[in-house]
């Protein structure tokens, strides 16, 4: 399959996904009525709905599956490791580390954003961190930065959970880093649209220097990459995409390993190819999931994270065995 129709069948994909996430709820009800409550306007249980519940959570699924299958591809051809996924260099971790604080101190039920706005706060603070401890070394020590920051920040998160003395607080910080699309509304999707679109576009601007660190370091440098200016917008554009994914929709893992893992062998292995790719297969990977959750369980609110957990691992595995084999 040639680059552009992958490209168009990707796009599809994600029309489609995008249609039936509008269409597939817990309230049954026909797709005529839907559509029209939709574009046709009025007033109602329906319209209301499909505009305020449905609507927001299908552009969500999008949004955060484009940041985090995006994030994944860049991290992947910048540090030139098909294992690698954004949340190697601490960024969810950190962004969950404020969400879970916000939630313990009583912050959140101060007001709607109060909640995506200390984990943007969050993903913000490890930027500096990373910055700070990685210097300017290579790729070796931004890995090891990442692996510091992230420890710390799920240590200090088991703290808070296991100082909390209100059991109610603990169980809703539990439920938040499961991962979910679920009651959010337009102001989750206007707060974290700039901030993933801003991402969006810094990583979109690896791709050249991503495709020279294929032959190393120095063939790139030697080629006119500046590998600390790749690093810096490397690093900006995965903390606003994953920072802000991870702020609306709380802890969803392994869509920047498995999306990119998978469609590597269709874009001829250049990672320049594989962002935009990678960026639709993310948002169809979660837009698929948010479906899944609410077809499998209807009335018990399975976790989007939890069931992308349960299909990234066998997948992790797979690649594991794999390295193994080869070596």
């Amino acid at each position: 399959m040639t680059y552009p129709r992958l490209l168009a069948f990707l796009t599809l994909a994600v029309v489609a996904l995008f249609i039936a996430s509008l269409l597939v709820g817990v309230a049954d009800m026909p797709i005529s009525d839907s559509l029209s409550a939709l574009f046709g306007g009025g007033e109602g249980p329906l319209p209301m709905v499909m505009r305020e519940i449905r609507l927001p959570r299908a552009l969500l699924g999008v949004m955060v599956g484009v940041s985090l299958g995006l994030s994944g591809a860049a991290l992947q051809g910048y540090l030139r490791n098909p294992l690698a996924e954004p949340s190697v260099i601490g960024i969810s971790a950190s962004a969950a580390l404020g969400a879970v604080i916000a939630l313990q101190s009583g912050f959140a039920a101060l007001f709607a954003l109060a909640l995506p706005l200390a984990a943007l706060v969050g993903a913000a603070i490890c930027v500096l961190l990373i910055l700070l401890l990685a210097g300017s070394g290579g790729t070796l020590s931004l890995i090891l930065a990442g692996i510091a920051v992230s420890a710390l920040s799920s240590a200090l998160t088991a703290l808070v959970l296991n100082l909390s003395p209100n059991p109610f607080a603990a169980n809703e910080i539990i439920f938040w880093m499961m991962g979910s699309l679920a009651d959010r509304s337009f102001l989750h999707v206007w707060m974290a649209l700039p901030i993933m679109a801003l991402g969006w576009v810094l990583l979109a601007l690896t791709g050249r220097g991503i495709d020279r660190l294929t032959l190393g370091e120095e063939a790139a440098a030697s080629m006119g990459v500046n590998l600390k200016h790749l690093r810096l917008i490397l690093i900006g554009g995965v903390a606003a995409s994953v920072g802000a994914a991870t702020a609306v929709a709380g802890a969803v893992g392994f869509v920047g390993l498995v999306v990119p893992h998978i469609l590597r062998p269709l874009v001829g292995a250049r990672p320049a190819r594989l962002l935009l790719a990678s960026a639709l297969g993310g948002a169809i990977l979660v837009l698929t999931a948010d479906v899944a959750v609410r077809v499998i369980l209807p009335g018990r609110d399975l976790k989007l994270g939890v069931l992308m957990a349960l299909v990234g691992a066998p997948v992790f595995f797979h690649l594991i065995w794999r390295m193994r084999g080869r070596s």
